[in-house]
């Protein structure tokens, strides 16, 4: 898709300011393998010229935020009004030895990258030693110009119920408030939406490097942050020093294929690793000793809350939160205990020990919110195709239910959605990896959301990555952790640029 180049004498002047700031929009959606890519049409002036005014982060004084403007859509710089990126940096703590920027992003797609850089520094000094870490708050979320869909009232409505339920009634009811809430997007957030795209969000980081005055940067990302990692080393492979894609997502595919992969990896994990952990653990939370015995308990109690939803003030408990919940405690072992005592006070909530109502409260009654839900869907449903016709979800939806019920129950919801989203896919980014230095790849065999089939087809997309396989957890997220093999390898790419020969195996495998 060719971008919009700038006319008459407004041309030149941008050519100038673009040239001196290095950045430069491609002409087509991929790099073209002739030329480096970024080397066509040029950035306009008033955005390549913007100076970072740096202030103390509120709340963060080792922080630094300022904000910069984009265009609404970088294909058409000059159609409609910009756009406001919050963007933020973490200095080197050691300048005599800085050796560049790192930048990062959020994953979800909804999360909030501001204040990532205190993360990641106070989980890996050595890293923020030599590095600015540097991230934003991506289009579309948290203090950058954000998308809006609905109300919280609206949200809980859009949760609510049992997503098991395959009446007709039901069905029905899961297709009106997915229908409601691409309605509530195209009221509230309509002139926006098009534009909330990984594709736009890799080219404000290349303005962001520009305006950071760094010729290359270098990239730390997990989870959806793979995918704008993967898109940004596809248009701009010149401007990356090291990449790091930890967790990754299917960015070699479509969403709507990465998306039908999860049910069996939520499954897999609750299953292969929830089930067992809580079953040894029977002496404390007294929920079975067997994982079959651990996993009737959870079905039972989830069919009680199906016919009788816990009300507690403001919390109201029925089996989607208690799936919701589920899933999310998932994501790392660190969260099974805490997910274990919330189960413990669904038995008998009114005289449950007060500490495990209020873990239960936290884990089941503040899943997701209205704001990340809007960035996720008019980012998932936005960036690549997907199967319009309903029935066809109803059928999976049916199908995913019954073969692997914890997060398969949704697809109708989440899916209809995108089958209902008003807007056409973005231009297509085709992951290769044509220019770009050995990026690394991490992920564990068992991550539920990130699954290792996908990123395996990830893998082999991005020729000349090496893909660290992760043995010992099958957490989300494994860097900064407390794997040393893990930690060693990325530093060690990091730090002195030394990637993997080849693919390897954390933790390693013994001699003989």
């Amino acid at each position: 898709m060719n971008t919009t180049a700038s006319h008459g004498r407004r041309a030149a002047a941008a050519l100038a300011a673009a040239l001196l700031a290095g950045l430069a929009l491609p002409a087509t959606a991929n790099a073209d393998s002739g030329r480096n890519p970024g080397d066509a049409d040029r950035v306009p002036a008033r955005y390549a010229r913007q100076a970072l005014d740096w202030q103390p982060c509120a709340g963060q004084p080792a922080l630094e935020c300022a904000t910069m403007a984009v265009p609404r859509d970088w294909h058409h710089p000059g159609a409609g009004a910009d756009l406001s990126i919050a963007v933020s940096r973490h200095r080197a703590t050691d300048q005599a030895h800085r050796k560049g920027a790192l930048m990062e992003t959020a994953g979800g797609p909804g999360g909030q990258g501001l204040l990532r850089p205190m993360d990641l520094a106070q989980g890996a000094p050595a890293v923020a030693a030599a590095y600015d870490i540097v991230s934003f708050d991506q289009r579309g979320v948290g203090r950058s110009t954000h998308v809006a869909c609905q109300t919280p009232e609206e949200f809980q409505e859009f949760l609510a119920g049992d997503y098991r339920d395959r009446s007709p009634e039901a069905v029905d009811r899961v297709i009106a408030n997915s229908r409601k809430l691409v309605e509530g997007c195209e009221k509230n957030s309509g002139d926006l939406l098009p534009y909330l795209t990984t594709e736009q969000t890799a080219r404000d980081m290349d303005l962001y490097r520009s305006l950071l005055g760094e010729k290359k940067i270098s990239y730390y990302g997990a989870s959806y942050a793979t995918m704008i990692g993967a898109y940004y080393g596809t248009l701009f492979p010149h401007r990356v020093e090291r990449m790091v894609l930890d967790s990754n997502i299917g960015f070699d595919g479509t969403w709507e294929q990465y998306e039908l992969g999860q049910p069996m990896s939520f499954q897999r994990r609750f299953e292969e690793d929830f089930l067992p952990w809580m079953a040894a653990r029977d002496a404390t939370y007294h929920w079975g000793s067997t994982p079959a015995e651990v996993g009737a308990h959870w079905e039972q109690r989830r069919a009680a809350l199906h016919d009788a939803p816990i009300t507690d003030g403001s919390l109201t408990l029925g089996p989607n939160q208690l799936d919701n919940g589920t899933i999310n405690a998932i994501y790392s072992e660190k969260a099974f205990p805490l997910l274990a005592s919330g189960l413990t006070a669904l038995d008998d909530w009114q005289q449950a020990d007060p500490a495990a109502k209020e873990t239960a409260r936290r884990l089941f009654g503040q899943y997701l919110s209205p704001e990340f839900l809007a960035e996720y869907f008019s980012v998932t449903c936005g960036d690549t195709p997907w199967t319009k016709d309903l029935d066809t979800w109803i059928e999976r939806g049916a199908e995913n239910t019954a073969r692997y019920p914890l997060i398969g129950a949704r697809t109708l919801a989440f899916s209809s959605v995108c089958a209902l989203w008003p807007t056409a896919p973005a231009p297509e980014v085709k992951v290769t990896g044509a220019h770009l230095p050995p990026v690394l790849m991490l992920n564990s065999l068992h991550d539920p959301a990130t699954y290792y089939e996908a990123a395996l087809g990830a893998h082999r997309a991005l020729r000349g990555s090496r893909l660290v396989t992760v043995t010992s957890n099958g957490n989300h997220g494994q860097y900064p952790g407390s794997d040393p093999c893990v930690t060693d390898t990325v530093e060690r790419y990091l730090l002195d640029g030394r990637a993997p020969e080849h693919d390897l195996t954390c933790p390693a495998p013994q001699a003989g």
